[in-house]
């Protein structure tokens, strides 16, 4: 489950007013709350009439101690009793078990309510945090101080050779890029200078997790049933391939109880992401600003719930040093309520001036979850020795996703000339410091 039954039974008018700030359906949750009024009246029935069944069988030792017959009438009225209690028992629990169940996949579709300091509304109602770096323009003066007009990534990729999307859509389809020669290197700097700098600056312990999970992981951290469409399925094995590192990742203490002096663990993992939906028909078609398989480098920290909130604010603050390392002008958006997705309680992205397009690309979504997703997985901790296990919080950001990343520095590190000058940080990756036809 991702709701505590606790809280559903506390805060119901708090939890179906999420629903509906985030623009779900709030009748689940109404019907979540009269399946857990029926779950807890089966309890109850069962729980008496096993305590019956206990009654009756305590006095028919009493019956054969105080000298009746084992098989005399009143022993047998008694023995009638309890086989009586025992098969509506045996009824009720099988109705209880349905109806927890029905409850438990209802509990799956009620989202997690958004934080009190998050924004109602749609898109519109997203509030701009900080700007960092100087937004070029679309028209830029050379060094001769001539003006010359930048063009969007996907030309100036083509004349250097830096990917190939005619092949890769023969080779698999539409939005599978191919990245050749330079592009291809520069994929590899970008993965690398992300993992060094998490792990050597940022305390990180980095993980190469698989590209396939079960059906359990998938629904653990939330990608079904709220978004199976959108992820690529292996049916004959029941297996997803992974949407993102988080759900590998996140995984990776399912059903474990963690102490607390292990907490925070920060992980940070680069994998192949694969998503089926990749935008709007017809909309950004062109280059590599929405494909469905792209590299990432995630980020997932697992908190104690005092911390978390804090946390997704170094969280953020980290995916922000490689934007910066990279010289690249970027914006931190809070996410509104109707844009932040079904698992968040609270959302930034970060958004990528690309000044080819002249458009802000998204590059990093950092997420606190809370307890949401550690309910599904059952990942607790206890927060001193012997105590009670508690949920602990979970939390990730894309450290960086690269196709949008790529797409912004071949826009803004693009010369009058054609050439690409390499940013300063990859240069030791790359070891050039300009990619030229």
């Amino acid at each position: 489950m991702s709701i505590g039954l606790a809280r559903l039974r506390e805060e119901p008018e708090r939890i179906r007013q999420g629903a509906i700030d985030k623009g779900e359906d709030p009748s689940v949750v109404d019907a979540a709350l009269a399946l857990e009024g029926k779950r807890r009246g089966l309890l109850g029935e069962s729980d008496c009439l096993k305590a019956e069944r206990n009654a009756a069988s305590k006095q028919i030792g009493e019956a054969i101690r105080a000298g009746a017959a084992p098989k005399g009438p009143e022993v047998a009225a008694l023995r009638q009793a309890s086989t009586d209690a025992g098969a509506r028992i045996d009824k009720l629990d099988a109705e209880l078990a349905a109806t927890e169940s029905q409850l438990e996949e209802l509990l799956l579709r009620i989202p997690n309510p958004a934080d009190p300091d998050v924004p109602i509304g749609d898109e519109s109602a997203n509030q701009v945090v900080r700007i960092w770096g100087e937004q070029l323009t679309h028209v830029s003066k050379g060094p001769d101080g001539v003006a010359w007009t930048r063009r969007p990534h996907w030309e100036i990729a083509e004349s250097l050779h830096m990917f190939d999307l005619e092949r890769g859509a023969k080779i698999t389809g539409s939005g599978f890029p191919v990245y050749t020669g330079q592009g291809s290197r520069l994929q590899r700097a970008l993965i690398d200078l992300m993992l060094d700098v998490h792990t050597a600056e940022h305390g990180m312990t980095e993980i190469w997790p698989p590209a396939l999970v079960n059906a359990a992981s998938a629904r653990g951290t939330g990608q079904i049933p709220d978004k199976e469409d959108l992820m690529y399925v292996v049916p004959r094995d029941d297996l997803y391939l992974v949407p993102t590192a988080e759900v590998p990742v996140t995984n990776l203490h399912r059903d474990e109880i963690l102490e607390a002096d292990q907490l925070p663990l920060r992980y940070v993992a680069y994998s192949p992401c694969f998503r089926r939906e990749a935008g709007a028909a017809g909309k950004d078609t062109r280059g590599i600003l929405r494909v469905h398989q792209f590299d990432k480098v995630e980020m997932v920290f697992f908190e104690k719930p005092e911390a978390s909130a804090e946390a997704l604010e170094w969280l953020t603050a980290r995916a922000e040093v490689i934007l910066q390392r990279l010289g690249l002008a970027y914006r931190v958006l809070l996410m509104a309520t109707q844009d932040m997705g079904f698992v968040q309680a609270k959302k930034y992205d970060l958004e990528v001036w690309a000044p080819g397009v002249e458009r802000w690309l998204e590059v990093s979504s950092c997420s606190n979850f809370r307890d949401y997703q550690a309910r599904r997985m059952a990942i607790r901790y206890r927060p001193e020795p012997g105590a009670k296990p508690e949920l602990v919080h979970t939390l990730n950001g894309s450290g960086l996703a690269l196709a949008r990343t790529v797409a912004a520095i071949i826009e803004a590190y693009q010369q009058p000339d054609g050439s690409l000058a390499v940013p300063e940080a990859l240069r030791p990756y790359m070891r050039i410091d300009r990619i030229e036809a």
